[in-house]
């Protein structure tokens, strides 16, 4: 078959996301009763290679499980090649080969779809049926729903009165693949805090408490805390040493954050746990701003400890001057009774 006789790119989505409360979720947009897709949006979808793809459907119909004649076909795509728009004929596969290869690649995203498959395989072997509920009750497309969801959510997280390690929270959260127990994500709070602070002060969040925490000056260098008076709990934190322009300039990286997200979301483009590292590094190299390359030169535990060093002394110094202060106080009162005692004499005198 020649270019010019293959159909037209197939349509049909699938969307592979973990609900807030932990629960895997698969949404289908069918279109004559099937989705189509190419090897790359396999490997997006999986979070795997396009060549590990290769290799499970090498294996899926080499071992007989499915027929590639009847679960693989060739389509006409679109692609830009330099200055031009070029057709050019692409594998896709179906429904059925999607699931197979689900069941066979090692990512955390197979993980998800095979937690997802085991709860409906399970409710159908019970049951003898599987239904979505919340979805013949709403009458809501598939796909749809979820990206009303998630805009809902963006804009949410866009008013909140959160500080913006928060906010940056929240949007990780948004990820079609996040999972708060894998290692990854551990990990990508630590990276974007650092990478946030030394794009806008040069320096880590370790070296910043290193750098800041001074028992000589008032408050210890900090310009927030959490009660009225600066305690250990806070002397630990970085954030609680920026400045004022500092935090504004933070402000500004959240919101570009938040304009991505909204923007992925109305053009129905889910956001995977990978992309927010990537559009951190762009969002701060479009702005001119450093790019943290190394861990930087003190280790979190050091400038903690630093920390803590100098809220002793602050506090021995901050306690002598309550009492001082508590002294000269007393000196004023006693003063005062004085003269009003020595002001009654004169007035019994007359």
């Amino acid at each position: 078959m020649t270019n010019q006789n293959l159909p037209a790119t197939p349509g049909g989505e699938i969307i592979l996301y973990q609900t807030e409360d932990g629960q895997s979720r698969i949404e289908v947009r069918l279109e004559d009763e099937s989705v189509w897709l190419a090897q790359a949006a396999l490997a997006e979808l999986f979070q795997t290679t396009s060549q590990n793809i290769t290799l499970h459907l090498k294996n899926i119909f080499h071992e007989g499980e499915l027929e590639e004649s009847a679960t693989c076909k060739e389509y006409l795509q679109v692609q830009p090649e330099g200055a031009r728009q070029v057709q050019r004929s692409r594998k896709f596969y179906n429904l059925e080969a999607i699931i197979a290869v689900g069941y066979r690649v090692r990512s955390h995203r197979g993980t998800q779809f095979r937690r997802w498959a085991t709860e409906r395989l399970r409710e159908y072997l019970v049951k003898g049926f599987v239904m979505d509920d919340a979805r013949l009750k709403a009458g809501i497309a598939l796909g749809a729903d979820y990206f009303d969801e998630l805009l809902e959510r963006i804009r949410d997280i866009r008013a909140s009165e959160k500080r913006f390690y928060w906010k940056v929270r929240d949007i990780y959260k948004l990820s079609v693949d996040y999972d708060p127990q894998t290692e990854e994500t551990q990990e990508f709070f630590k990276i974007v805090q650092n990478k946030l602070h030394f794009a806008i002060s040069g320096k880590t969040a370790a070296e910043i408490i290193a750098e800041r925490a001074d028992a000589a000056k008032p408050n210890m260098g900090l310009t927030s805390w959490k009660g009225a008076k600066v305690r250990k709990v806070d002397v630990t934190v970085a954030k609680n040493y920026l400045k004022e322009q500092e935090i504004s300039e933070l402000n500004r990286v959240i919101t570009m954050y938040l304009d991505y997200a909204e923007d992925q979301a109305r053009r129905h483009r889910p956001l995977y746990m990978r992309d927010w590292r990537e559009k951190l590094d762009a969002f701060l190299k479009f702005n001119e701003r450093d790019l943290l390359k190394h861990a930087g030169k003190v280790s979190m535990e050091v400038a903690q400890a630093l920390a803590l060093q100098e809220c002793e002394k602050f506090s021995v110094r901050r306690l002598a001057e309550e009492a001082e202060a508590e002294a000269l106080a007393d000196d004023d009162e006693l003063k005062r009774l004085e003269a009003k005692i020595e002001k009654k004499k004169r007035k019994g005198k007359r």
